[in-house]
């Protein structure tokens, strides 16, 4: 209840920080507005009605013959063709040709062996009685193909952006796929003026790969933002188990562990990551792992600090006294009361998990294209410098949410800061 009533304290102080608590407003509300990125940014539509039957796209995966095509992939939503298809438009066909050749009669003449004989000729009457023997009636291929046609009633419900991260569209009403501008630009070399982006539903714009930048930037933040997160909750607990053991039982343990914490911080974790990943496939699980085995480093040392102060304490050897286990010392006495700096820390160590994915993707040895990273994008928005509408916004982006996190972590610290409280 103590803790309890002391937590509900801070708490109230942290939010007479205004900068503070509204940077941890927004803060939530990025996270809140890009996880599920999905429902913003997607190529598949949220829900397709087709003559009353309900499909969810962004959920399931469907076949082009779920809505009576014939192949059995996935279709593009996107493209012209499946537009027509569920306009009951048929694809092309020889069985719908209309050429003159269709048109005329299969015969095979023996003339040229032997003229004095009449043609010998296979007709359509042979397999079917018709009023007019020798003449040959041909189908009227406009009523069967106004027969395979079938208007169909369809609607579509899009995300707002109707774009992934990974979609690169065939066409553009601009003309322009690769680097097109969300404003209007002038072609030098035609002599032309072209159209702004936002024609085709790219609000900032599209990378030098055709993909759409606002997906992108909502994708990888998310990525980032809970890579950062995770980044600092495994290396707070880690942090916790190591330095709170060392911290607690002191001697020889805190002795040897010291020196293999030394020894094993001193090797740079870029060159764990090039080793490891000369030989090992690169994905965000990979630097995960990587990256935890020095992200609980820090949070470990503060950590040992406080136990090694704590233990000493009169109710921590009146526990002990009654026979408490080593355990359940550390759980329930002395871990509360040494959450300090773990609390204050914990913002910066988000920072810090960002900027290291960040850093990776931007020297290439991040997550595989074509992950959404913003890394990635600042690498190709220093590649193309003309490219504004790249760099710009991601920068923002990252710069924002950085900030944000600092304003946060400095309130945080400011509340547990013991000289502040007293």
């Amino acid at each position: 209840m103590i803790i309890d009533k002391n937590l509900k304290l801070k708490w109230e102080k942290f939010k007479r920080d205004k900068r503070a608590f509204i940077s941890f407003l927004m803060l939530c509300s990025l996270f809140i507005v890009t996880t599920p990125a999905e429902l913003l940014c997607n190529v598949r539509p949220i829900l397709l009605i087709v003559d009353g039957k309900t499909y969810f796209p962004i959920l399931f995966t469907y076949s082009e013959i779920d809505f009576g095509g014939t192949l059995p992939s996935e279709p593009d939503y996107l493209s012209n063709n499946f537009k027509n298809l569920l306009a009951g438009k048929s694809p092309n066909s020889p069985l719908f040709s209309t050429s003159k050749n269709n048109q005329q009669s299969f015969e095979l003449d023996l003339d040229d062996f032997n003229k004095d004989e009449p043609s010998f000729s296979i007709e359509f009457n042979d397999f079917e009685d018709d009023e007019h023997p020798g003449i040959i009636t041909q189908p009227n291929t406009e009523n069967l193909i106004k027969k395979t046609i079938k208007q169909r009633d369809y609607w579509f419900l899009w995300p707002p952006v109707r774009y992934d991260y990974k979609y690169i569209p065939t066409d553009s009403i601009t003309g322009n796929v690769v680097l097109a501008a969300p404003y209007k630009t002038f072609n030098e070399r035609t002599n032309q003026t072209i159209n702004s982006s936002w024609v085709d539903g790219h609000y900032l714009g599209t990378d030098d790969r055709g993909r759409d930048v606002l997906a992108r930037l909502v994708y990888g933040l998310r990525i980032s933002m809970i890579f950062g997160i995770s980044i600092a909750i495994t290396g707070t607990l880690i942090g916790c188990l190591l330095g709170g053991t060392q911290g607690f039982f002191g001697g020889w343990v805190d002795l040897i562990g010291q020196r293999l914490t030394e020894i094993w911080g001193s090797i740079p974790r870029l060159y764990i990551l090039i080793i490891l990943s000369s030989f090992l496939v690169p994905s965000v699980l990979l630097l995960f792992l990587i990256l935890n085995l020095t992200a609980w480093m820090g949070i470990a040392a503060y950590i040992r600090a406080e136990f090694l102060k704590i233990r000493n304490f009169e109710y921590v050897k009146s526990a002990k006294s009654m026979g408490v286990s080593n355990f359940t010392i550390m759980r329930k006495h002395i871990l509360p009361n040494a959450l300090t700096p773990v609390v204050t820390f914990f913002p910066f160590e988000v920072t810090a998990g960002i900027l290291a994915l960040v850093s990776l993707d931007f020297l290439n040895l991040g997550v595989p294209s074509p992950a959404p990273s913003i890394g990635e994008l600042l690498a190709q928005g220093k590649t193309n410098l003309q490219a504004i509408w790249i760099l710009l916004p991601t920068f923002i982006a990252l710069t924002t949410a950085l900030t944000l996190l600092t304003f946060v972590g400095e309130g945080i610290r400011n509340v547990f800061d013991p000289k502040r409280n007293s």
